[in-house]
């Protein structure tokens, strides 16, 4: 009888760990959405980085992130390499950064071997030059440079994406712009970087675009719209504000997000009303605590 009372206890007890087990895996899947990483664009934290760079990436490092874009088109005063030994010396690693259009039109090679010394997996085209938006004709020339762009840096062992602003999702002889883009560019050699801020700036919804275009979005830029902006396509007010703040539905961005192909995501916040390092922790905390 004592034998079979603990031994029934003993499987009662074993159970209920297994489920607890269980549970704290899917806690862990739903944490940090689908259980990537928190990235940082480190844009958002520039103010600090032009003062002390060291003392920055360890505060940023000390908040949770793990995953960073370099931002600024360049690597903060120091060399690729010490760039990237100063990120892992923190446990930081450099997964993506962006260039200007001016940049990989005038010396493609040397940015991809920098970008490649500090350890980057994806090279980003930030933004297009206004001349190169105005018409059908220019979007379909830029269609056939990204895939030539996308064919270099594919060789070169990483990936390219486009970034893109509000403007891209305007509307030019009928189409719009972005959606031209990606359905005149080779997902083998061309994706996207979706900046769900400004999409949705924009009026429109990145949910529907990963269903529209599954596995074309393996990165995001995640920042939050303050109520009370109406959409537009062209220049207004400053509306950023930190994630979880706003009004973007990030349970259901997220929840959508696998089909548009996730890999990484990024806390960026163009501007913002408090301290910078502040803003990022806060991002971070509700990223880091969604459930979808």
């Amino acid at each position: 009888m004592i034998d079979a009372i603990s031994r029934r206890n003993f499987l009662t007890s074993a159970g209920a760990g297994l489920a607890t087990l269980a549970l704290g895996r899917v806690g862990r899947l739903l944490a940090n959405p689908y259980n990537l990483p928190v990235g940082l664009q480190l844009y958002t934290v520039r103010d600090h980085l032009e003062k002390d760079l060291p003392g920055t990436l360890k505060k940023v490092a000390a908040i949770g992130y793990r995953d960073i874009e370099v931002g600024g088109f360049e690597y903060y005063g120091q060399k690729p390499a010490e760039l990237r030994r100063m990120l892992t010396d923190n446990g930081l690693k450099a997964i993506s950064t962006h260039f200007t259009q001016d940049q990989l039109k005038s010396d493609m090679d040397k940015n991809i071997a920098g970008a490649k010394e500090c350890g980057v997996n994806y090279i980003v085209l930030a933004s297009l030059n206004d001349q190169d938006r105005g018409s059908l004709d220019a979007i379909k020339r830029d269609a056939e440079w990204f895939n030539k762009v996308g064919e270099v840096i594919n060789r070169a062992g990483c990936r390219f994406d486009y970034h893109g602003h509000n403007f891209d999702f305007a509307a030019v002889e009928g189409a719009v712009s972005y959606d031209e883009l990606i359905k005149r560019t080779d997902p083998k050699l061309v994706n996207f970087e979706l900046d769900c801020f400004w999409c949705v700036r924009a009026g429109k919804d990145p949910a529907d675009y990963f269903h529209r275009f599954p596995g074309r979005f393996p990165q995001l830029h995640i920042k939050d719209l303050k109520p009370g902006y109406p959409p537009t396509t062209g220049e207004g007010p400053a509306a950023f504000t930190e994630v979880g703040q706003g009004v973007i539905d990030w349970k259901k961005i997220f929840r959508a997000a696998k089909e548009g192909g996730l890999k990484h995501f990024y806390v960026e916040q163009d501007e913002v009303d408090r301290d910078s390092l502040e803003s990022a922790k806060m991002s971070y905390d509700y990223l880091h605590k969604l459930t979808v």
